[in-house]
């Protein structure tokens, strides 16, 4: 059959177009995420409250994203990417505004759970986009990218961020301007961002793959669509693709936030006596090696192993090693540089996580993509939230006095163990590989198989 190339070569050219907007739009979703960091003391200084003040603001995004990412994939799937994606910009952008302008502790509060809900409803919408317009052996490649471009965000929240509020002399400028810059990017998602390429009347990623192999396109069958209750009963339902990786990605996750996102800044300060510049500093090499890490791991998924699990239980294997170093090796190891070094690979292989989105996204139809990526994206959070309180509990010490190296050594023993059992969960989870998949049930519609749809 044949084919428009000029319309096929359109499609190739502008998912770029759709790719860029969106990702620029998450560049956002880490840069929020650790902004209240770097602004705390200005917070602080401005309405007059205290620490815990702060760690309830800075909880507040954690737990709106955690929330939302169960909606988000639902209302990707019903609404689309353009909608849900532009709409929750906008719900940002209001939330930077208000705190822009915000007179008083409880505005600012208000302001960060809508940036918490406006950004939780970007990743999914671009998961779904490079399920949708890129080709099944770019995905995982294509996700490594989208992840460097949001760390590439946080560490632009870091000193950048800084030094903005430095020179408009009030951090809240700051916030005002990100506010007006994120409604012109909703405009732009509105206007540029397509959910299909059938809808610019241009042929399919699949029907160009087809193309490109020099076979006929068979067109995949119809599919009533599928209603929420139902795609979240095959999500939840899916036994071994589903729930193993899940938990791994529980435990994973949770425990690079516990270190990076909470107690490996205060263990420096108590244990190692370092300032706030220089662990800061050792601290964002975690960020640099995801930047490294995460489009390496999708590309040796897509192009040399052709395999997600092989580079999962590669890059969890030492990451697994390196928590073992942090743990057995606490209060001993005193060198920057070594540090430095066990914190590039520490985010480097931390990184491979991107990959387990390709492999559960390849178990499910296209009409149900983003709602079992929202299911399977509850569990990185879930685990840093439940975590950062267990933790909290393990780490508490009197008034006035800091925790002892041992204190903080039993969060690392804690941490490494998890994730020996997190292996163990990892090892059993199912790859879809070239195995045949058996056929999805749909409530209103004949059973059609899960390898006709995208």
């Amino acid at each position: 059959m044949g084919i428009n190339l000029e319309k096929m070569n359109k499609v190739l050219k502008y998912r770029w177009v759709v790719f860029v907007i969106l990702a620029l739009a998450y560049f956002f979703v880490y840069f929020h995420r650790v902004s209240t960091a770097v602004v705390a003391a200005d917070i602080m200084n401005s309405f007059g409250v205290g620490a815990a003040s702060i760690g309830l603001l800075g909880s507040a995004y954690f737990y709106a994203y955690t929330a939302m990412q169960l909606p988000s994939g639902i209302l990707s799937d019903s609404w689309g990417v353009k909608k849900t994606a532009g709409v929750f910009t906008l719900l940002a952008a209001v939330g930077a505004i208000l705190t822009g302008v915000a007179t008083s502790f409880t505005m600012v509060l208000i302001g960060r759970v809508l940036i918490g809900i406006g950004v939780a409803m970007v990743y999914i919408p671009v998961m779904k986009v490079l399920a949708i317009w890129f080709k099944k052996n770019e995905f995982a490649s294509m996700s490594g990218v989208l992840l460097a471009i949001g760390n590439i965000g946080a560490l632009s929240a870091a000193g950048p961020l800084a030094i903005m509020a430095a020179a408009f002399g009030d951090w809240q400028k700051v916030f005002l301007m990100l506010g007006v810059f994120s409604v012109l990017l909703a405009v732009a998602i509105f206007m540029l961002v397509k959910d299909r390429p059938e809808d610019m009347e241009c042929p399919s990623i699949p029907e160009i793959e087809a193309y490109e192999k020099g076979e006929n396109y068979v067109p995949p069958k119809a599919v009533a669509k599928i209603p929420m209750g139902e795609a979240l009963k095959q999500t939840f339902s899916s036994g071994m693709k589903f729930w193993p990786l899940s938990i791994w990605f529980f435990f994973m996750y949770g425990s690079l936030m516990v270190y990076q996102g909470l107690w490996g800044g205060p263990f420096f300060r108590d244990v190692l006596g370092w300032d706030k510049a220089t662990y800061a500093g050792v601290l964002s090499f975690i960020a640099i090696g995801m930047i490294f890490g995460c489009p390496i791991a999708g590309y040796l998924s897509d192009k040399v192993l052709k395999s997600r699990k092989k580079v999962l239980i590669a890059g969890t294997a030492v990451y697994i090693v390196l928590w073992g170093v942090l743990w057995s090796q606490a209060g001993n190891i005193t060198s920057t540089t070594a540090y430095t070094v066990i914190h590039f690979l520490f985010g480097f292989f931390g990184g491979f996580f991107v990959v387990s989105y390709a492999q559960v996204k390849e178990w499910f139809p296209a009409s149900i993509v983003g709602t079992a990526t929202g299911a399977y994206n509850i569990f990185p959070f879930l685990g840093g939230a439940i975590f950062m309180t267990i933790t909290g509990k393990m780490m508490e010490v009197s008034s006035g006095t800091t925790a002892s190296v041992a204190q903080y050594k039993s969060v690392w023993l804690l941490m490494f163990a998890c994730m020996v059992f997190a292996f163990l969960c990892l090892l059993v989870s199912k790859e879809r590989g070239s195995e045949k998949v058996a056929p999805v049930k749909v409530s209103d519609a004949s059973e059609v198989p899960v390898s006709s749809e995208r």
